[in-house]
């Protein structure tokens, strides 16, 4: 048996012994150590949810997930044992319109670790060990240990935003929310050539992490005289909040013609915001959801930048996931909360 972090419905998290993981063809069996606590898990944890996906039966939770290779299924091949690896949370279908045109990231038929989107659930990566298939194992690059690794799926999120973005060279860039994924997505706009980048949040501890990603300019949200609103319009704006407000900031501080993306998930049902603004200023809105092939690129970013590494403000045994999870929630005093499963 090993060890596992289920949530089993709204406020119900439990560490339960699940059954040893026993691989089937074309699958790896990973010995994970790291896992980062996600917004969504949270979400779960909190709300039995996150967005339109309800929690119908209990869960392994967690997809942002690093260890090192046990063994493989029939058919299977990959990094050797023992190879410290990085576990690329999608399985795309292949088959659909949306993976045909290069689109794997909103493939109508995807399975994620950790999601409640379709039933039975797919169980997520917060166990001792975990049966993946195996081509989803990405051997970490080399000055990239497992601890900084565990980023890798969050970084992946912002630089999937920054893509859908179009050219940042020279741009300046407005952020809305210093939680875990908006710091990166600092880190990603900075790697992407963003001549600015200026970060809103209400909290200053936020803000502070904000700072050591890269922003060249922090923000109170809830204070117009704060003196580092931008005096001028900004290229680009990505919402990271999933609040209604950080996007109405996005609609009204961004160029006529410039391209706002929407990362942030707003909560369930209809969201108002400043329509009437698109079309007089031809702004263009965009979403971003999850990632493809940014995966790849996230850890070679995360190898190059290993002052990345201070945005992780906390490593909790997976027996204290309760407090672990608290903490997580807890904005401001940390960023990325990670729960440690090899610390038995």
């Amino acid at each position: 048996m090993v060890l596992g972090c289920v949530i089993h419905g709204q406020d119900d998290l439990r560490i339960d012994e699940l059954p040893e993981p026993s691989p089937a063809p074309g699958q790896a069996v990973v010995a994970i150590r790291y896992g980062g606590i996600c917004g969504s898990d949270l979400h779960y944890h909190r709300h039995g949810g996150v967005g339109d996906f309800r929690l119908t039966e209990p869960m392994v939770l967690g997809h942002e997930v690093v260890g090192t290779v046990v063994g493989y299924g029939e058919g299977a091949s990959g990094p050797a044992p023992g190879t410290p690896v990085a576990v690329h949370p999608a399985t795309p279908c292949g088959e659909c319109p949306e993976c045909a045109d290069g689109r794997a990231n909103v493939c109508r038929d995807t399975r994620y670790l950790g999601s409640a989107a379709r039933t039975p659930h797919v169980q997520g990566g917060f166990a001792a060990r975990i049966a993946v298939p195996a081509a989803q194992l990405r051997p970490l690059p080399e000055g990239l240990d497992l601890r900084r690794a565990a980023l890798a799926e969050p970084l992946s999120v912002g630089l999937h935003a920054v893509r859908r973005a179009g050219d940042l060279t020279g741009r300046h860039v407005l952020v809305t929310g210093a939680g875990p994924i908006g710091c990166l997505v600092v880190a990603a706009a900075r790697a992407a050539g963003a001549a600015k980048i200026t970060v809103t949040d209400l909290l200053p501890r936020a803000l502070e992490f904000a700072a050591s990603a890269g922003a060249t300019a922090v923000v109170r949200a809830d204070d117009p005289a704060d003196p580092n609103w931008p005096d001028d319009e900004v290229d680009v704006a990505i919402e990271a909040s999933g609040v209604a407000a950080g996007l109405d900031t996005c609609l009204r501080r961004i160029r006529r013609g410039g391209v706002v993306v929407q990362l942030g998930m707003l909560p369930p049902g209809e969201s108002p915001f400043a329509g009437n603004l698109l079309v007089s200023q031809e702004i263009e809105l965009r979403g971003a959801f999850r990632f493809h092939a940014e995966f790849d690129d996230a850890l070679r970013l995360l190898a190059a930048e290993p002052a990345l590494e201070s945005l992780i403000s906390a490593v909790r045994p997976v027996r204290e996931a309760a407090d672990a999870f608290a903490l997580a929630a807890d904005r401001g005093r940390s960023c990325k909360v990670l729960l440690d499963f090899g610390a038995e």
